[in-house]
């Protein structure tokens, strides 16, 4: 399955943007050649998403309903990812991994996304209560069902991965074809372990995070009041992250190009990285970081920039 450079994410969906202007921002992003969206059946409309100026979670849509309705009309042209793992009620089971608690969500993914098929269908995090195998077997039965095309892993350790890849590999299971992680100039853990993996055994990577939660985007995104992890009630920038983007904002003036797009195809240009997921609250902010895709670095600019991040703390 081949996917688009960018892959357009939808964790604020109804948030930053609002409900009504999520459709316009899907539709931009189609006109734009973005064709992969990336979701969760946790997203939007849950209180670690509320902010200033939004509806409180209990009176928005989730953001699988928000991109379903969006896409009406254009899902044979499209990858649709979602995920499955993080609460989604108060109950003890209403989370993790167990097969009753994936075969109910994907139930309900399906419907508030308006498909009768999901494309890529995500662990979204390991669950230390679930035997991996009684998981895998649920994704596989879901694959061979033709619910769900491919399983896919996010946010697992490289070791459980190679783990989650020998038991499909024993028991004759579909295996997951990519894993989604964190990646970016400042966040480059994964360069150690998980990148190696995934080559090793021919795994796309999905990279979150891309522009550090906008700390890579330009030094007047670094200053709004909801940044980074902020956004889902986190902290925001420390000292050392602030004089990264200083420095990124340097290059971007001295080689006329948005900080952003500079982050992202840099990004681009790593070993095994399929797509970046881009969570831009606006048309314009996607706009800005869409020529990313076909932006070509010189080797000298990516080893400037490839610098700037080693030295990142």
């Amino acid at each position: 399955m081949r996917v688009s450079r960018l892959c357009l994410g939808t964790a604020t969906f109804g948030v930053a943007p609002l409900a009504e202007e999520c459709g316009r921002l899907v539709q931009r992003a189609l006109d734009l050649g973005i064709s992969f969206f990336d979701t969760a059946n946790s997203y939007g409309n849950q209180p670690r998403f509320d902010r200033p100026g939004a509806p409180p979670a209990a009176q928005r849509a989730s953001a699988e309903e928000l991109l379903g309705r969006a896409l009406a009309g254009h899902r044979a042209g499209v990858v649709l990812a979602t995920k499955v793992m993080e609460p989604v009620g108060p109950g003890p089971t209403d989370r993790g991994l167990s097969r009753r608690h994936i075969v109910q969500q994907v139930e309900q993914s399906l419907r508030r996304l308006g498909t009768d098929y999901i494309d890529l269908y995500y662990a979204h995090h390991p669950d230390p209560d679930t035997p991996l195998d009684q998981t895998l077997r649920a994704f596989d039965d879901l694959v061979r069902a033709g619910t769900v095309r491919y399983a896919a892993l996010s946010t697992f350790p490289a070791w459980q991965t190679a783990e989650a890849l020998g038991i499909c590999e024993r028991l004759g299971l579909h295996a997951p074809v990519c894993c989604q992680l964190p990646y970016n100039l400042a966040q480059r853990g994964i360069e150690r372990e998980h990148v190696p993996a995934c080559l090793r055994f021919g795994l796309g990577i999905t990279v979150f995070s891309p522009l550090a939660g906008g700390l890579l985007a330009g030094m007047e995104t670094v200053r709004r009041p909801i940044a980074g992890s902020r956004r889902w009630g986190g902290t925001g920038f420390t000292a050392e992250q602030v004089n990264l983007a200083r420095q990124l904002d340097g290059l971007a003036g001295a080689w006329e190009r948005p900080p952003a797009q500079l982050a992202l195809a840099w990004l681009l240009s790593r070993p095994g990285v399929t797509s970046a997921i881009i969570g831009p609250e606006t048309v314009a902010e996607l706009e800005t970081n869409a020529p990313a895709a076909d932006l070509q670095l010189t080797p000298e600019q990516l080893e400037r920039l490839d610098a700037l991040g080693r030295a990142a703390p």
